[in-house]
């Protein structure tokens, strides 16, 4: 099937397609989302969405310039799209965020016009470029700061599609998190306490949970600033 496609039965758990039927897959090309926590273009828009049956059908789509990705234009039909992106349907006015929902399966939300160019990116790394500081950013970009205030684990509220840092959401007690990992994938709640590399949060239901600290995904500072389901 050449470059652009991979086997079906080797697809990451996260995508939420069907293993049966058709033997290949789009391929996901190089880019800014891992492989488990971001679907080719391709396979949101035919088997997420339904909104196209063929690559065919895709790649027409695609060409009308009519789809947005974190506010750009994206043409490619294997372009890599991940959690916490946007996604903005020009021509019909419909506007989703990409998450993961319980099952731990990669989905869409709809969400309103005034949040399509906002993006909570979640600090991964740091380091020193040119004598300026240099956050790594979970969705592979990177941004220079000038400060030292940015600690890993803390959160960027993005401005799209320049990537402005428009808040500094902290990993601290009362922030408000998403699951995006472990047996509570998918979950929200608000931080009680930090320990080490663990944290302990309560849910929605008041109960108090404690999972790995690379696993909080911060999303607000008492409550989450973007919707989530």
């Amino acid at each position: 099937m050449g470059k652009n496609h991979v086997k079906r039965l080797a697809a990451p758990k996260t995508w939420n397609v069907r293993k049966k039927g058709l033997k290949f897959i789009t391929k996901t090309m190089p880019g800014t989302h891992r492989l488990t926590t971001g679907m080719p273009l391709s396979i949101l828009l035919k088997e997420v969405l339904n909104y196209a049956g063929t690559t065919r059908e895709v790649k027409k789509i695609l060409n009308a310039n009519n789809i947005k990705i974190d506010g750009k234009i994206r043409k490619d039909f294997r372009f890599p799209v991940g959690i916490f992106d946007t996604m903005e349907f020009t021509d019909i006015n419909e506007y989703f965020r990409i998450l993961l929902n319980r099952k731990g399966k990669i989905g869409l939300i709809k969400i309103k016009k005034d949040e399509v160019l906002l993006k909570p990116c979640k600090i991964i790394g740091k380091t020193i470029v040119r004598g300026k500081l240099q956050l790594n950013l979970f969705d592979g970009k990177n941004i220079l700061v000038d400060n030292n205030t940015y600690q890993v684990g803390d959160t960027l509220l993005l401005s799209l599609p320049e990537h402005k840092i428009s808040k500094h959401l902290k990993l601290d007690k009362k922030s408000a998190i998403f699951l995006t990992g472990g047996k509570h994938i998918g979950e929200t709640g608000n931080i009680e306490d930090v320990v080490g590399n663990k944290i302990i949060y309560k849910d929605q239901k008041g109960n108090l949970i404690e999972t790995l600290r690379k696993y909080a995904f911060v999303v607000g500072e008492n409550k989450p600033l973007i919707m989530l389901g």
